[in-house]
């Protein structure tokens, strides 16, 4: 029986996964070295969309100690995006930082990973090689495909056309709905505002939003003015939330939801 390669993601999600990582991984915080290896890991806990890198123990740079485990939500969501380190999935030790409670870090039990440390991405600033890591550590599994189109998108809000362009740029990222990005001429910038709302993607970089002068518009576009090179294609090109308004491309509605749901 055939295979859909991209329905197994979901199906190991209850399982505990991990994928070596050959870069150089480096963690500082306040400026303090932190951790550094070439032996990381890449770990999901269970129900995890994305990593967190683990490190060997004898690559940290820093005296860790068990601190008490935080209580998670019961029940806990099916999912579990980036964020509530500490909502644990697998059985482990919680660990913080010499002289504080704060945990930033954890060591599952499972002996496959070799007693390696789990550390909390968002609690430290992270390099590979020379490179800095934004958002949460890349998915070997995971890539952005940005191709130039000739499709016709037109996007309308309660009847007001915001943008129509045959010429957009077709945002492909594994796991995620295809997102078409517009060039500004084809787009009516002028119904358009900057909105303090930013967003921070690990492959593309840091999102500015735009709402509309239009009832239900608030933050229903977005941009990268200086995206990471993965993103560079779709540099100051504007794209619009089909959750948010009617979007459609060759006259067909765009729907969203995640691929094997």
């Amino acid at each position: 029986m055939a295979v859909d390669l991209l329905s197994i993601t979901f199906d190991v999600l209850p399982q505990l996964r991990y994928a070596a990582c050959e870069k150089r991984i480096r963690a500082s915080r306040g400026g303090q070295p932190v951790a550094d290896t070439t032996s990381a890991l890449l770990v999901w806990e269970p129900r995890r969309l994305v990593p967190e890198y683990a490190v060997p123990a004898a690559d940290l740079l820093v005296d860790l100690r068990p601190t008490q485990p935080l209580e998670p939500p019961d029940p806990l969501p099916p999912l579990l995006p980036p964020g509530h380190f500490g909502w644990h999935t697998t059985a482990g030790t919680p660990l913080a930082l010499e002289g504080t409670e704060e945990e930033v870090a954890f060591r599952p039990d499972d002996p496959v990973l070799g007693g390696r440390v789990v550390l909390d991405f968002a609690a430290f600033d992270w390099v590979e090689e020379e490179e800095p890591v934004v958002g949460h550590p890349h998915d070997p599994s995971q890539r952005i495909d940005c191709l130039p189109s000739s499709r016709h998108v037109v996007v309308r809000l309660g009847g007001t056309v915001l943008a129509e362009s045959r010429r957009p740029v077709a945002l492909f990222e594994t796991h995620l709905p295809p997102r078409w990005y517009l060039p500004r001429e084809d787009v009516r910038m002028d119904l358009l505002t900057p909105s303090a709302t930013t967003t921070l993607c690990a492959y593309k970089g840091r999102a500015s939003y735009l709402s509309a002068d239009v009832e239900g518009g608030a933050d229903i576009a977005w941009s990268y003015p200086d995206p990471l090179h993965d993103g560079e294609p779709v540099r100051d090109l504007v794209c619009f939330w089909s959750e948010r308004c009617e979007v459609t491309v060759d006259g067909r509605p765009v729907t969203e939801r995640m691929p094997g749901l």
